[in-house]
């Protein structure tokens, strides 16, 4: 290890991930596989995954297929840019699509979370603007981080107990094999 892979500073990032086409639970776990393997970003932890109905801006679309999310917590040595543009590719290679604005998708992966902070640029809003008001981001999340706060808006808890979307757990099995060895030792 080069003294400069040891002065990397790592920071924590939060990414939801979710999708209702094809083999959802497939695909969500080749983007955590892809996610881990991303130089610069280590996956932390990650929940089990939940079950939502399509939200468009309209509301709720029970015509559309549900969704099948879960969110990881990770630590990364990646601006908040570079980490999105990757979580872009690893979206084009999935199959994604765009589109049609929040339409149906193999896989979007959103980050809801970068080391607290808050920025608003041409391609990134952080926190994620939405997050706050979404049962399938904040429970998952809740799962993995109970103490978390989503900056500006508050704990994670009391967004969840106040958002007016449901989820319902879908049974698998966990998304990482085993706890990892960082996480083990704390």
């Amino acid at each position: 290890m080069t003294r400069q892979q040891r002065m990397r500073v790592e920071l924590p990032a939060i990414i939801a991930l979710g999708g209702n086409l094809g083999d959802r639970e497939a695909t969500i776990r080749a983007a955590v596989a892809a996610i881990g393997r991303l130089p610069g970003v280590k996956i932390a932890a990650a929940s089990s995954l939940v079950e939502s109905a399509a939200v468009t801006p309209d509301g709720i679309d029970e015509t559309a297929p549900a969704y099948l999310n879960a969110v990881i917590r990770v630590r990364t040595s990646l601006d908040p840019e570079a980490l999105l543009a990757a979580l872009h590719g690893i979206e084009a290679d999935l199959g994604r699509e765009r589109i049609v604005h929040w339409g149906d998708r193999t896989i979007d992966l959103d980050l809801i979370s970068h080391a607290g902070s808050m920025r608003e640029t041409e391609t990134l809003t952080l926190p994620h603007p939405r997050a706050w008001q979404r049962a399938f981001v904040l429970e998952p999340w809740l799962e993995i981080q109970p103490d978390a706060r989503l900056p500006g808006r508050g704990l994670i808890a009391d967004l969840a107990r106040a958002a007016t979307d449901t989820v319902t757990p879908f049974p698998a099995a966990p998304l990482l094999a085993r706890p990892p060895v960082a996480e083990a030792l704390r």
